[in-house]
Formats: structure tokens, C-alpha cells, sequence
């Protein structure tokens, strides 16, 4: 902090006495100096005297900073110290008072890790963790061994980035499990710590998921990454939706839309479709381009959103322009109708046959009016089909 102190005027009063001291401060503190102006000016000038512009004399003042306390000089240094170093300034302090395994207690003023961790308020695995981390760094040349440290030596630490490197926040990292977790963690470059806390805690994992779409969002495509591998994992969820009607109806009715959009993907990938009654065509160009235009719209939608309408809009334009297609070619349309009522005959003698296998030495049992009424109509139904077929049949050379 500096002061601006202006030299003394030499002009005298109006009367020519001298201003006692007393006097003069009284006046100096009543008289504030210019606007703009960082101090006072001396008054005792004539009114009518010409005022002295040069600059004034300066001179500097050190203000002496007030002296802080040692226990926050001591707080500010040790949070300078983990700064830039981390853990490595906690792990000092176990691996410089912490006896190493094996060696006696009567031959160091080392104490055990469970001593250390009551003098500290906490657990001893923590303090083992801290520990280990130590011994891992250690035996790759990092810091001292534990046997060259003493209690109270300080050396030069490791930088902070390289500490989580080599301690473990949780004793579970450790297990097959955590060893997978943390694995996995590095390839999906976060850090093993998060992901160890995550998974022992599955209660908090459901709790953002309930309350968050992201968060719900990121474990259906982890869920969903992990399925393909897990065919324990899918035949549970394939259970859980199936006793689950809501999923139910939601799989059904994402499988139709697959379905549809699956039609429209092979008409223009493959340029033929099926007609109603089962049997591939090609596809006219007109049918082609506009499977294209709807797959297309389909495609740009983005993965969130439902494509049902699209789907079905899709769906429906084509199969009436398949349609239109077969109407518009005789040969199509006899084909077709020739098509369809074979497929129809085919099953009905499928479920004929299942019927009078399956229950023809019961029938004493099963005997009712209706069933031999009903039999008898569709014999003289099948009779009829059978005589105009014969008509229709081509006369044998």
C-alpha cells in the first residue's frame, strides 16, 4: 500500500503569521483535495495565489502483512502437498509408520496396521489399502521400500495421476468380479473405482434408473450388450417378459412393425415380393421405388423413436400396389387363385387328418348330433368341389 504525501507550501497566510502545528491539521483534515485526486491538499494559500501544478513527491508506504497463524500455514502446505500428489501424501504416512509384514515389534518404532488404524479413527483395510498401493509402486521403482522409510521421513512423491494406477478404493477389486468390473471399466475409459462403486451398490444403480431416462437409457444398451454373450441372462429376460403382460404387448408390437418394415427391406434389396397368397413375384419398378421412398423415411428416424406408423404406412402402400400388380396380369391372377386355394386345401387336410387320427377310437365317448350333422355338410361340400374340379379337369387323350 503506498501514500501520496504532497511537500509543504511555502507560501505563507494572508497575514503572514505562522499556522501553529495544531492548527494546521485541524484545517488540512477540513479541506478535501481535488476531484480525481488520491490526496489532500495543505490549505493556508491566498485565495488569489497561483496554484502550483507540478507533480507531487510520492513516497511509498509498505504495509506489513498481518502474520498468519501456524496451524493454517501448516493447513495450507498439506493441501499444497496433496495437490500434487493425492494419495501418495496419505500413503507415506502408512508406509513410513506402518511395520512391513514379518518384522518384530520390538525392533522398529513402527507400528501395525491396526494400531495405525485406531490412532487414525478408521478401519485397518483401509489402511491396507493404502498399503498395498504403496508396496505395488514400490516393487516398479516408484518410491522407497518400506523397510528404508522411517517414521516422519518426507521424500519427493509421485505425481497424482499415477496414483489410482495403484490403489483400489474397495476390497472387492480384488475378487474375480472386481477384477472383470474393473476391466471392463478401463475399456470403456472411466476409472475402475467408479465402476466397483457402482456394483456394489446395485440399490442406488435402480434408484437413477427409476429416476433418470439417461441413466435408464445407458443400462438398456449395456443390458443389452451383455445379452448377446449371456444366454442365461436371456432366457431370464425372455421369462420376465413373457409373464409380463404390458411386454407382451409391446413385443408384439414391435415384432409386427419389424415384420412390415422387414416386407418393404426385401422388395428393394431383392426387387421381389410376395402376393397375398404366398407366391414370389418380381417386383414392378413403380412397386420397387416406392418401397424405396417409404424405407428410406423409415431409416432416417432416429433410434428412440417408434416407427409403428411408419411401418404400417409402409406396409399398406405396398401391399395394395402388389395387389394392383396381380389384378393387372391375368396369368398373375389365375396363379394366384390357383395359389391360394391349394394353400387353403392343404391345411384343412392338415387339420382333417390330425382330427380323425387323433380321436377316431374315441368317438363312442365324443358322439353328439351337431358333429355328424356338421360332417355330413362338409362331405357333400367336398363332393361338390370334387365333381366341378372333375369338369374342369382336361380330357385324357
Amino acid at each position: 500500500m503506498t501514500v501520496a504525501i504532497p511537500p509543504s507550501d511555502t507560501a505563507g497566510s494572508s497575514d503572514d503569521r505562522p499556522v501553529p502545528p495544531a492548527q494546521a491539521e485541524d484545517t488540512a483534515a477540513a479541506v478535501p483535495a481535488p476531484a480525481g485526486e488520491g490526496f489532500w491538499v495543505e490549505p493556508g494559500a491566498a485565495d488569489d495565489a497561483v496554484p502550483d501544478l507540478a507533480e507531487p513527491e510520492v513516497a511509498e508506504v509498505v504495509v506489513a502483512e498481518p502474520e498468519v497463524a501456524e496451524v493454517v500455514v501448516r493447513d495450507a502446505r498439506e493441501f499444497g502437498v496433496y495437490a500434487r500428489t493425492g494419495g501418495w501424501a496419505f500413503a507415506l504416512k502408512v508406509a513410513r509408520s506402518v511395520r512391513p509384514g514379518g518384522e518384530p515389534a520390538g525392533e522398529t518404532p513402527k507400528v501395525s496396521a491396526k494400531r495405525f488404524a485406531e490412532l487414525a479413527g478408521c478401519s485397518p483395510e483401509r489402511i491396507m489399502r493404502y498399503y498395498k498401493a504403496w508396496d505395488k509402486a514400490a516393487d516398479d521403482g516408484l518410491v522407497p521400500h518400506f523397510e528404508i522409510l522411517v517414521p516422519g521421513q518426507d521424500i519427493e512423491l509421485p505425481d497424482s495421476d499415477v496414483w489410482h494406477s495403484y490403489y483400489t478404493a474397495r476390497s472387492s477389486a480384488s475378487s474375480e468380479r472386481g477384477t472383470a468390473i474393473a476391466a471392463a471399466a478401463e475399456a470403456e475409459g472411466i476409472r475402475p473405482t467408479k465402476a466397483l462403486e457402482v456394483a456394489e451398490n446395485p440399490t442406488a444403480l435402480r434408484a437413477a434408473i427409476l429416476a433418470d431416462p439417461a441413466t435408464a437409457r445407458a443400462a438398456r444398451s449395456a443390458l443389452l450388450d451383455r445379452l448377446r454373450e449371456d444366454p442365461v441372462l436371456q432366457t431370464e429376460l425372455a421369462r420376465d417378459v413373457a409373464r409380463t403382460d404390458e411386454l407382451k404387448k409391446a413385443v408384439a408390437t414391435e415384432s409386427r412393425a419389424a415384420d412390415r418394415i422387414g416386407y418393404v427391406r426385401q422388395i428393394v434389396e431383392n426387387g421381389q415380393v410376395k402376393t397375398p397368397a404366398g407366391q414370389t413375384i418380381d417386383a414392378p419398378a413403380e412397386l420397387r421405388a416406392e418401397a424405396e421412398r417409404h424405407l428410406s423415411l423409415i431409416d432416417e428416424l432416429d433410434d428412440g423413436e417408434d416407427t409403428g406408423q411408419w411401418a404400417t404406412e409402409a406396409y399398406d402402400t405396398v401391399k395394395e400396389l402388389v395387389v394392383q400388380t396381380v389384378e393387372a396380369d391375368p396369368e398373375l391372377r389365375r396363379q394366384e387363385r390357383r395359389t391360394k386355394f391349394y394353400g387353403s386345401l392343404q391345411r384343412a387336410t392338415k387339420v382333417f387328418e390330425e382330427l380323425t387320427l387323433d380321436d377316431a377310437d374315441d368317438l363312442d365317448d365324443l358322439y353328439e348330433d351337431d358333429m355328424l350333422q356338421r360332417l355330413e355338410e362338409l362331405q357333400t361340400a367336398i363332393g361338390t368341389c370334387i365333381a366341378a374340379l372333375r369338369k374342369a379337369a382336361p380330357e385324357q387323350s
